[in-house]
């Protein structure tokens, strides 16, 4: 099975409820469609999915999971248009379509991911979010800012960005991907349990230790596939990290040492959920396609 077959479900459910809100909330069109372009044009989903498998495994309420996922992608894909910037990555192809600041232009872009972002935490903080509690709430809008933000997301980019050019050793390039990455992962968990029943939350480190294995694993897999797969299979440029001189685990391991250190990341990831007492068989299944996908 692909991964946008298994995805298929939730990536349906997470972009009409996502289209509705971005038609809801917005008052400008032209920010509308660039809005549009840069979530709803394609994406695996990973992270949704991850969110609300683990909501679901959790006994979890379902329209504040759903809401959160949304809110998760919405962050994700504000990230991805701003990587994409001439200032950041330069890059012209993202999803197998022109980047946003391509197909429109570079102000429209930066407005984008910026509305993208704070419609995200205005989704996650609206009451009531389902059935879940204020405090339950309000926890799940730290988790996701945490992530986002200079502890998480944007500190990872930064230090990528810093990286290039640079020669940095397996403990640097671990660090900045935890974050740049797997923070955002990492959370998806997060959240994941705590729009679960009570008794789930104190299984929230099992489960966010197998999503932070199971980020890192997506990582190196991203950095084989730049070097082994084809542009029209990745949606976007092949080989692109080697021409932008980037750091990555290929570059530091070999095609075959990375492919082993992704597979002993999918072992750990697999161990952490051993000894939690529900049912974890559907993210088993997740990590086997994700970390064996050809794009």
């Amino acid at each position: 099975m692909s991964i946008n077959a298994l995805t298929a479900e939730v990536r349906e459910q997470v972009d009409t409820f996502l289209q509705k809100q971005l038609s809801r909330h917005s008052i400008n069109e032209p920010l509308t469609r660039a809005m549009e372009h840069g979530v709803l044009l394609g994406g695996k989903r990973v992270r949704p999915y991850l969110l609300m498998t683990i909501a679901d495994i959790c006994h979890g309420d379902k329209h504040a999971a759903l809401a959160a996922a949304a809110a998760i992608e919405l962050i994700h894909a504000y990230s991805l248009i701003h990587d994409d910037l001439p200032a950041m990555d330069n890059d012209d192809l993202r999803r197998g379509q022109p980047t946003c600041h391509i197909a429109f232009d570079e102000a429209t872009a930066i407005l984008a991911g910026d509305a993208l972002q704070t419609l995200a935490f205005e989704l996650l903080s609206e009451s009531p979010l389902g059935g879940l509690n204020a405090d339950r709430q309000l926890s799940m809008v730290n988790a996701l800012a945490r992530a986002s933000g200079s502890a998480g997301m944007c500190a990872g980019q930064a230090i990528d960005l810093q990286a290039t050019d640079q020669h940095v050793n397996e403990t640097e390039l671990e660090h900045m991907h935890k974050h740049k990455t797997g923070a955002l992962i990492e959370a998806a968990a997060t959240i994941g349990v705590l729009c679960g029943e009570e008794k789930a939350q104190k299984w929230q480190p099992h489960f966010k230790t197998f999503a932070a294995h199971l980020g890192l694993a997506f990582q190196v897999q991203d950095d084989i596939l730049d070097v082994i797969g084809n542009t029209e299979l990745l949606g976007k440029p092949q080989g692109s990290d080697t021409a932008a001189n980037k750091s990555t685990y290929v570059q530091l391991l070999g095609v075959d040492g990375a492919q082993q250190y992704l597979n002993s990341l999918h072992e750990k990831a697999l161990l952490s959920l051993a000894d939690i007492p529900y049912n974890t068989a559907k993210l088993e299944q997740f990590s086997d396609v994700l970390l064996k996908r050809d794009h």
